[in-house]
């Protein structure tokens, strides 16, 4: 995959080693930007588009790893790839399960970093793509009337029509209506799609207040118990 022309940041407080770095991606098509300790990484701020971290374990004001926590709490998800000079099994174990790409104790040639950073940048591009699909469907979430996102939240649940319509006490038509237009507003062709736009928007299966929802029944329990063997047997439109 042609990964050149995508940011890479190095971080590392040998400058011999950064500016080595820096003319070996140059030279590779990359855009560089270089950084003496991890403070000034995490206060610059980062482009958009597909971008790889080299990062040094041993750093002056915080090590490489609490870094890799940092950017992991301000949700900087940056793909990382480790260099180290002092390096151990725990450390690399620690680093990769934090997500990083790969763990070179130096010295590593330039094919080996140069690959490293190729899967990075990978799996950049494809965090990327996420993010956008993402933030698509948000946006659609946002022109939904309050009603077509509670809909759209019991949907979610993986309730049917008369399901939402007995326990929010409202008819049948309505919620069909409702659910019908969160379908267009959604742009989504089946429900087992809305379904899916539903977790990749972070839409939960409660209603708006968080509050549980229950409609305050004043039939006899045998009536209960004939009225939900009725809704069961309706078919589901």
């Amino acid at each position: 995959m042609n990964n050149r022309g995508a940011f890479i940041y190095v971080v590392d407080d040998d400058s011999s080693v950064t500016r080595a770095l820096s003319l070996l991606l140059i030279s590779h098509g990359f855009r560089v930007k270089t950084f003496e300790n991890a403070e000034s990484f995490i206060a610059f701020k980062t482009r958009l588009g597909p971008s790889c971290l080299v990062l040094d374990v041993q750093l002056p004001d915080i090590d490489g790893l609490v870094l890799q926590e940092k950017m992991a709490a301000k949700g900087i998800e940056i793909p990382i790839v480790f260099i180290t000079g002092h390096g151990d099994i725990p450390m690399s174990v620690k680093g990769m399960k934090g997500g990083a790409v790969d763990f070179l104790p130096k010295p590593f040639t330039d094919k080996e970093l140069l690959d490293a950073i190729d899967r990075a940048i990978d799996k950049s591009k494809g965090q990327n793509k996420k993010a956008a699909e993402i933030s698509v469907i948000k946006k659609r979430v946002e022109t939904l009337s309050p009603k077509e996102l509670e809909v759209f939240r019991f949907v979610a649940k993986g309730m049917l029509s008369k399901q939402i319509a007995y326990k929010r006490g409202i008819s049948l038509q309505t919620i069909k209506v409702h659910r019908s237009r969160v379908m267009k507003k959604m742009q989504a062709k089946t429900v087992t799609e809305l379904i899916h736009f539903a977790q990749k928007a972070g839409i939960t299966p409660r209603n708006i207040t968080g509050a549980p929802i229950e409609r305050p029944l004043t039939e006899p329990s045998k009536y209960r118990t004939n009225l939900l063997v009725f809704l069961k047997s309706v078919p589901e439109p």
